[in-house]
């Protein structure tokens, strides 16, 4: 069966594709709209890509999973008056109530999104079979399967934090003995009024207050912390209350009330303490209700997903506190990920739960955009660009060694939020300089050091890695210790802290970066490099040939080197 799958939200918009449990493709809007962040929509441009690299018409779509999202008014069942206050309203920029089915449906009291929602009139005027299924997805399940489906585990704790998303900011299933059980945060919460601010969004008004953009800069917070002292840690805590039942509560019944208390606590107190204190009270929460569930449920294996758990030092506690024998985040935790998510709770929908574990995988990669090898050599040729004689690993590592910062492109672009290796930044780790030397580059601001690959023959003589969080390591969704002897002799990409956030690496899943990385190690000793994402600060990751070329024209990096050649400037 081919699906679909989307997320129409405020911010992170994206789709998927999946032929039965096959993942074809997965898109952010962003990487096409080249807005950071983007949303307020139906990602047409992400769903039209991933229908493209997968080879189907919108005609040829058997389903369509959705999350409850930001629709045209057109698409739902509302009374005329309203369609035309949220016209009045959106003219004024204003009016999300009125398109927001999660919003809609807690106002509705009903949890059956089909009765707010035009699904005819979507599927007619958007070319879509009148006989294509459409199944809509809860936001926390979404985050709950996609972090689950990718281990081969028989029974798990999954647990998913974010701001807001179908009226809960927290879920937690386990699974076991081949049941998966939902504890909180399915769609028997959708229609009850509970407050919409959670620890997520504590951070993101935390990120606000120290003059950064919510929804975008909290990891600029994660790194800040290590620098600060958490003397607002207590007057933060005392906005949330832990419940028997293992829940994060708080008295704030909307983001402005939190927002404006978040506000006043910060007053007066300079960047790092914020996020020394926020990082904290996120950190003590969150280990406090994770391990009262692993006690209730027995599982000693962790899933976790949802926008909170794109903090690695959260991660990397919980890893290493917890009683786990092993933690997986997936790899887009945040909500660019929940069309992955939808498509897998169409996929349990129809088939049941055994059906649906016995499919199950681990995730090699998440290379799932659009292969560009066929065009990035004739783009950067026909622009001036120059074609380095040689092997391009061999000039690639030359460059490298002579301190300069090139970028990676190749094979398909990656999904999620990190930069693993076909859209990324290399550097040598050994001189701390590159570090502000390439933020000035990239026009980026940064307080952590940039992230280090390793090879898997390498890692554990490296860094920290263990059983517990090698799985996550592939996808550089968390920090871990760097081994003493090593820590001078790759600085770039050690922090204050004495951490890393490694991504390990191996040959099969992308042959030209190991390569890359295999011959530096072989002539210098050191078996690391840099790895940063390949965009200018505020920009999404570059996706398409013209977007390389540009950085390379613009001095961004020095060199670009493809699966054909390396290209310098000419």
């Amino acid at each position: 069966m081919r699906i679909l799958a989307l997320h129409a939200g405020i911010h992170d918009a994206s789709a998927a594709a999946f032929d039965d449990y096959t993942l074809v493709a997965a898109v952010a809007e962003e990487r096409l709209t080249r807005i950071k962040g983007y949303g307020q929509s139906v990602p047409w441009l992400a769903i039209d890509e991933v229908l493209r690299i997968a080879g189907w018409s919108r005609n040829e779509v058997d389903a369509i999973a959705f999350t409850r999202g930001f629709h045209p008014t057109y698409h739902l069942r509302v009374p005329w008056w309203r369609e035309l206050r949220y016209s009045l309203e959106r003219a004024r920029g204003t009016g999300r109530d009125y398109r927001d089915l999660a919003i809609l449906s807690r106002r509705f009291g009903t949890a059956d999104t089909g009765k707010i929602f035009h699904a005819e009139r979507f599927l007619r005027d958007n070319a879509f079979r009148p006989d294509t299924k459409i199944h809509f997805a809860n936001h926390h399940e979404s985050h709950a399967l996609a972090a689950l489906f990718y281990t081969d585990w028989d029974d798990a704790l999954v647990y998913t934090s974010d701001g807001i998303g179908d009226n809960v900011s927290y879920s937690m299933r386990g699974l076991k003995g081949g049941a998966l059980e939902c504890f909180y945060g399915d769609d028997r919460w959708l229609t009850r009024r509970l407050p919409d601010a959670g620890l997520a969004s504590a951070y993101g008004h935390a990120t606000v207050a120290c003059g950064f953009k919510m929804l975008r800069h909290e990891g600029k917070l994660t790194g800040l912390a290590a620098y600060g002292e958490p003397k607002l840690a207590d007057a933060f805590a005392a906005c949330f209350r832990f419940t028997k039942n293992g829940l994060i509560e708080t008295d704030f019944r909307n983001w402005e009330a939190m927002q404006a208390k978040i506000f006043s606590i910060c007053q007066g107190y300079d960047r790092e303490t914020i996020a020394a204190s926020i990082q904290k009270v996120a950190e003590d929460f969150t280990l406090r209700s994770v391990r009262f569930w692993l006690e209730r449920t027995g599982a000693r294996k962790l899933a976790l997903a949802g926008g909170l758990f794109a903090n690695v030092r959260l991660n990397r506690l919980l890893a290493e506190t917890l009683p786990v024998d092993e933690v997986f985040v997936f790899p887009a935790m945040g909500d660019d990920g929940l069309p992955v998510g939808a498509g897998l709770a169409f996929l349990q929908k129809r088939d049941g739960i055994e059906t649906w574990l016995r499919n199950r995988h681990r995730l090699d990669d998440v290379y799932l955009g659009q292969n560009f090898d066929r065009s990035i050599d004739d783009t950067l040729n026909s622009a001036g660009m120059r074609r380095l004689a040689g092997r391009n690993v061999d000039a690639a590592v030359d460059l490298i060694r002579a301190g300069k910062a090139g970028a990676i492109f190749t094979g398909r672009m990656e999904f999620g939020p990190r930069a693993l290796g076909a859209r990324s930044i290399i550097a040598s780790p050994h001189d701390h300089a590159i570090n502000d030397n390439l933020n000035k580059r990239l026009d980026r601001s940064e307080f952590m050091p940039f992230a280090p690959f390793v090879l898997e023959e390498d890692a554990a003589r490296v860094f920290e890695i263990t059983d517990v969080n090698r799985y996550a390591a592939r996808f550089m969704t968390i920090t871990c210790a760097v081994k003493p002897e090593w820590r001078a002799r790759i600085p770039a990409v050690v922090h204050v802290d004495g951490t890393a956030r490694p991504q390990i690496i191996r040959d099969a899943d992308n042959p030209l970066f190991a390569a890359i990385l295999r011959r530096f190690r072989d002539q210098t000793g050191l078996p690391v490099l840099i790895n940063t994402s390949f965009n200018v600060h505020e920009e999404p990751i570059v996706n398409r040939p013209e977007e390389c070329l540009q950085a390379l024209q613009d001095g961004r990096v020095d060199f670009v080197v493809t699966q054909q050649a390396v290209h310098v400037a000419a």
